[in-house]
């Protein structure tokens, strides 16, 4: 029995009303008032204590304020530290393709590999007797080869036009997902790879666009010689700015899925001639 007792005693505790009221000093006038009871100040203590903790977590999550807070990292920071691995990564290509050139080039400079032999000539030389006649060059002859010297048998140019031709190379290695197609036009041909793989220049050139739209996430443009432009959307992070110069093969950004357009992790590529596009599979082989 007593310990319903204190049962009861605890629950008419908890329940029992009192009221909070707020007089003015002066005149004694009840300027508000209010009924409340101990269960009624743990549950609304309770449920404000959560409210704060949510708040506080939402604003430290997706705010700048976290940047303040020990473990967390800024956005400029992470970006950075991709784009000087992509840099590493670059620099230790080129370190590895100089150490092979270097290392088949020791040998000869050391003296290692010795000159080919050239074998004796033993057998006894016989007299050959040659009709100069047969060696004369007939007109035709003369004209023909008068041809072959005047041809430049390596041009740089195309069609007698002064252009250079452009040569391309992959941005990314993957599946083609979509092709391109004009009657659909679909401008471009999107390629199917892991989320943070680098994309790479198709060629040397200027960077004219480098920013974040709402449909195709953060873009990326290059203007190229002979009137190319290269167009790569839906990047995870650009690692260019407008304006600066890149060469071929050099990182500009990393695959994603950004923009509302996305289908899921993809490069959507786009190669344009004298403000046309034309079909990226016609100049560039992406097996």
């Amino acid at each position: 029995m007593s310990k319903n007792k204190k049962k009861r005693k605890l629950k008419q505790k908890l329940t029992d009303k009192y009221r909070l009221v707020i007089l003015n000093e002066d005149t004694f006038q009840e300027r508000f008032s209010l009924k409340l009871s101990r269960l009624n100040v743990f549950v609304f203590s309770g449920v404000f204590s959560i409210l704060l903790i949510v708040l506080t977590t939402l604003l430290i999550a997706f705010t700048g304020i976290r940047e303040y807070i020990p473990g967390y990292s800024s956005t400029a920071l992470k970006k950075k530290a991709t784009r000087l691995t992509y840099e590493a990564d670059s620099l230790k290509n080129r370190l590895a393709v100089i150490e092979s050139y270097t290392k088949a080039l020791k040998p000869v400079l050391t003296g290692d590999i010795e000159p080919e032999k050239i074998d004796s000539i033993t057998t006894e030389m016989q007299t050959i007797v040659v009709d100069e006649s047969k060696l004369q060059a007939t007109k035709q002859d003369s004209l023909f080869r008068e041809k072959i010297d005047n041809k430049d048998l390596f041009p740089l140019y195309e069609g007698g036009e002064n252009r250079i031709k452009n040569v391309f190379f992959s941005p990314l290695t993957g599946t083609i997902s979509q092709p391109f197609d004009l009657n659909e036009k679909h401008y471009a041909i999107d390629i199917v790879a892991q989320t943070g793989t680098p994309v790479k220049a198709v060629a040397d050139g200027t960077v004219i666009l480098a920013e974040w739209t709402a449909e195709t996430g953060y873009v990326i443009t290059i203007q190229h010689p002979n009137e190319f432009i290269s167009v790569y959307k839906h990047n995870g992070t650009l690692l260019k700015e407008q304006g600066d110069v890149v060469k071929s093969g050099e990182a500009i950004a990393s695959v994603g899925s950004t923009g509302e357009l996305t289908t899921g992790p993809h490069l959507h590529f786009e190669l344009w001639n004298n403000g046309f596009p034309v079909n990226p599979t016609n100049y560039i082989d992406f097996q």
